[in-house]
């Protein structure tokens, strides 16, 4: 069993996955998608989960539980910074269920994680936003995060991953 991290929530106590967590984990997954209205685009499975998280080790996971319950997640992994030389921590996912959004649980976690990144010689904590998610938006603003505005976000993937990898002209 995770060691239980005490936070300043009465009842609410932070945990590290452990990988009888992955159903739990793909059901938050899923459960942000379907916030974010992208469902159709999950194709983690638990066995996906299991290779990346506690074969390869490439993210870690932190449950947040309620009196015992599971209520969040945040999924982050290592980036690196070039200008820096060194790490930095990506936030993938953070995930509270509804209920319980808006009693100080989601920063709890982001603080925990700005924690783990001074203790593991960090140099930058950051995360993407879905533009339209202005409550997000709003409350990162609050707690000191700065919008790159001026970075966009490319992505390759599927075909045009294939495509890319096997040098093919477009």
């Amino acid at each position: 069993m995770s060691k239980l991290i005490d936070t300043t929530v009465e009842k609410y106590k932070l945990r590290f996955a452990e990988i009888k967590d992955i159903p739990l984990i793909l059901e938050f997954i899923k459960k942000l998608a379907e916030y974010e209205n992208l469902l159709d685009d999950v194709t983690a499975t638990e066995e996906t989960l299991m290779n990346s998280l506690f074969i390869r080790n490439v993210a870690e996971v932190i449950i947040g539980e309620y009196d015992g319950k599971p209520v969040s997640q945040a999924i982050f992994f290592y980036n690196f910074s070039t200008f820096d030389g060194k790490l930095g921590i990506y936030l993938e996912d953070i995930y509270v269920e509804p209920e319980f959004r808006g009693k100080d649980l989601g920063k709890i976690l982001l603080k925990y994680i700005a924690k783990l990144a001074l203790e593991r010689d960090c140099e930058r904590f950051e995360w993407a936003c879905l533009d339209w998610n202005e409550p997000s938006i709003k409350f990162y603003k609050r707690l000191g995060a700065v919008p790159k505005d001026e970075w966009v976000i490319f992505r390759v993937s599927g075909d045009a991953l294939t495509d890319l990898a096997n040098d093919s002209d477009k």
